[in-house]
């Protein structure tokens, strides 16, 4: 592995308190050092800013629900997206939704080197891996469901913790996951009977529970395993008005759980913007944005992420493991994607005893007051939330819109002009009369996006090898053709959308915004720590009565070792 240099370009590296300072990165073996012998490749960056590799902590890119996306909408394939094969690189296709090579390929090409699949189904993992193995360059990590299992609410309705973290954590080894993840939290599982929960003390059918308990177990099995990300939370009642009131109080179900490690928060929020509804019905519907960021800024045991709504000129393919959620999208009439009636394409999923999903295309216009309101409400979290550390930037790819917008919302997040425009210009009044953007000034500075785009999702994920460039740190860098003294939102766009380069493990992936050399990704995955005797005992458990619940057997169930060639397991001690 060759050598390289990075020399006379701007660093932007928050976790080590460097902020737009000329600095030369060396890089040795694919790890960065404190220098380099003579001999090896260098890039000038003069007139250049240099981040980390950037690090998306939600973005689904891979697995069964993703494929099924693929395979509902043959029409997502519009000439400009299909890619041709080249000497260094596989063809692919797809607007919303790409392919596994063009996943990798344009995630590289904006300076991302690591996502994070949020909602892997355990009994569908092996699917999961099958694509991780066919996205080229970026490392991945998948954050299992376990919200809606029946081995979780069997733990929780007993309220043995201990065994509740030790199943989390042979889940863990078993789908090679990263993370608890909770969608709808007892609204999926009681989705089988047609029924949802639509706050966090509705019952969960047959089960004698309530989300409050599934989430704040889960919350203290996350502890006890010592596991390097806090829960992350797709919250009851996404997609409704009034919602934010529910989302406060999933917020403040772990104000007393204390993170473990060096971990400051024990709660993270996912794609927050679809929780943040005021109102009573989509008539008058309005902003909870304001509320939520009061409540963000006042304690700190919780992280979100934006979730942005971003408009675009196909329709998206909106996808979650919230099936009641997206059969309410699939009737919501003049808001879908085709028109006056309900959507003509969707699906509804549902993995025996553990998890469920919807797929539904959907058109973000932003002449619909409702959907200019969902795009005023991301960007008024992420300029509310004051601690850039506490809130990062997502669209919950492909929901409100693809990872390849990310370039338009930071142009949006750094200039008020642009947003100025789009509010006068682009989209509905409602967004002004219904939300508090208009009154916002605040610009994000390049110190800023690198927290929400790279040094805080690192850290937030517990990825203590990434996010930064300090000595020790895997050799992901991002290089943009951005003069920070003379930036305006159509350059800011033009520079994020094309990286001057991509390093990845110290190699060039991406040159002038052009892939140029393909490699392999790392499967990032996690254990905690568990008492031998209780994971033991657990395991006696599950294995009595795991015919009475799969049509799987138990040997059967884990993933082979065979589809994770290249790992790294983080734990949180």
């Amino acid at each position: 592995m060759s050598n390289l240099i990075i020399k006379n370009g701007l660093v932007y590296d928050p976790l080590n308190n460097l902020d737009g300072e000329k600095k030369d990165i060396f890089i040795k073996d694919g790890v960065i050092v404190d220098k380099v012998n003579s001999g090896a490749k260098v890039i000038d960056a003069d007139g250049m800013i240099i981040m980390p590799g950037g690090v998306d902590i939600h973005s689904h890119i891979a697995g069964a629900k993703v494929n099924t996306g693929r395979q509902l909408r043959p029409e997502d394939k519009p000439p400009e997206y299909n890619e041709l094969k080249s000497k260094v690189r596989r063809s692919g296709t797809g607007f919303s939704v790409p392919s596994t090579w063009s996943t990798g390929y344009r995630y590289a090409t904006m300076g991302y080197t690591t996502v994070c699949e949020p909602a892997m189904p355990m009994l569908e993992a092996r699917h999961t891996h099958e694509e991780f193995l066919e996205t080229p360059i970026i490392d991945k990590l998948a954050l299992p469901i376990f919200g809606n299992n029946w081995y979780v609410l069997e733990f929780i309705r007993n309220n043995d913790i201990e065994k509740l973290a030790a199943y989390v954590n042979w889940i863990l080894k078993a789908t090679k996951g990263y993370a608890i993840k909770l969608v709808n939290p007892g609204g999926v599982e009681n989705w089988a009977w047609g029924k949802n929960c639509d706050n966090v003390d509705s019952p969960v059918l047959y089960w004698d529970i309530t989300p409050r308990q599934i989430v704040e177990s889960l919350a203290k099995a996350n502890e006890l395993l010592k596991l390097p990300h806090s829960i992350h939370v797709h919250c009851n009642n996404l997609g409704h008005p009034g919602n934010y009131a529910h989302t406060l109080e999933t917020l403040k179900i772990c104000e007393g759980i204390k993170p473990t490690g060096d971990r400051e928060s024990s709660f993270h929020l996912t794609h927050c913007q679809f929780n943040a509804y005021a109102g009573t019905n989509w008539g008058d519907m309005n902003s909870g944005a304001a509320e939520i960021a009061k409540y963000v800024n006042s304690h700190k045991h919780m992280t979100l992420d934006s979730g942005q709504v971003v408009f675009t000129k196909y329709a998206t393919t909106t996808m979650t493991g919230d099936g009641p959620w997206e059969f309410a999208l699939h009737h919501l009439g003049g808001m879908s994607a085709w028109g006056s009636k309900p959507g003509i394409k969707w699906v509804n999923g549902q993995v025996e005893a553990e998890s469920g999903s919807g797929v539904v295309p959907y058109f973000f216009s932003p002449k619909i007051g409702v959907n200019a309101v969902q795009w005023a409400i991301g960007l008024e979290l992420m300029l509310l939330v004051k601690n850039p550390w506490q809130i990062y930037h997502t669209t919950d790819h492909p929901n409100g819109g693809p990872f390849t917008t990310y370039p338009m919302v930071f142009k949006w997040l750094m200039d008020r002009k642009s947003r100025k425009d789009m509010l006068e210009n682009v989209v509905s009044n409602k967004a002004s009369t219904a939300t508090s953007l208009p009154d916002l000034d605040r610009e994000y500075t390049l110190n800023e996006l690198c927290i929400v785009t790279r040094a805080g999702t690192a850290k937030t994920l517990g990825l203590k090898d990434r996010g930064h460039l300090g000595i020790g740190a895997i050799g992901d860098v991002a290089v943009f053709d951005l003069d920070p003294k003379n930036m305006d939102g159509k350059a800011i766009e033009k520079a994020f959308s094309k990286a001057a380069y991509t390093i990845k493990d110290g190699e060039i992936v991406v040159k002038d915004g052009e892939i140029v050399a393909t490699r392999m990704g790392t499967l990032l995955r996690a254990e905690g720590e568990i008492k031998e005797h209780i994971y033991e005992e657990m395991l006696e458990e599950v294995k009595a009565r795991w015919r009475d619940h799969y049509s799987v057997n138990f040997n059967n169930y884990p993933v082979q070792d065979e589809y994770a060639p290249k790992e790294k397991v983080f734990n949180g001690a």
